[in-house]
């Protein structure tokens, strides 16, 4: 198989990550529309990216009026993202998202200062965000980490670890036992 085609197959990677009514799921949709916003910047003449750009900025808008969730076309974000529940949802348009993470409702992945507008989060692969986490600025989570309900996230947390609290304290997941 071609690396076009294989990039393409993110629709179906995305759509085998929600169990129960796929098709209707709120953030699978929000996550196809960011993805279609996305693929206008493989197109260099601006015959086809522009029409492309304004189809997304309405679709944008639908998705932050219906869904509640906001998801900057820059952003980079991996394979099979779930958006668990609805709702409240911001991610940074210089944000990356690896493979195979969860997102609740309330979470924002942000910039931490007005003075520094593009300095944004990095989330590894299976990466678990809790309801109504915060993870600001250019922060880097590792892989294999749980951000707890309502955590601040404003420093780097390394593999295998647990982020929970206001501010977040790190937990080593190996010492959990």
């Amino acid at each position: 198989m071609s690396n076009k085609f294989l990039k393409t197959m993110s629709f179906f990677d995305d759509l085998s990550m929600y169990k129960r009514e796929k098709i209707f799921a709120q953030g699978f949709w929000a996550l196809q529309i960011y993805r279609f916003g996305h693929i206008r910047y493989k197109f260099s003449t601006k015959i086809i990216r522009y029409p492309l750009g304004i189809v997304h900025i309405l679709l944008n808008k639908i998705s932050e009026i219906l869904f509640g969730i906001t998801i900057g076309v820059e952003a980079k974000i991996g394979k099979r993202l779930v958006i668990e529940h609805f709702g409240a949802i911001v991610i940074h348009g210089k944000t990356v998202i690896g493979d195979d993470c969860i997102i609740r409702q309330g979470v924002t992945i942000g910039n931490k200062t007005m003075n520094n507008p593009h300095d944004a989060p990095t989330l590894g692969n299976n990466v678990n965000v809790g309801a109504g986490a915060k993870i600001l600025g250019k922060v880097i989570i590792g892989n294999n980490v749980d951000i707890g309900a309502n955590a601040v996230v404003i420093n780097d947390v390394p593999d295998n670890y647990i982020a929970v609290g206001v501010p977040a304290k790190l937990i080593n997941k190996s010492t959990m036992v």
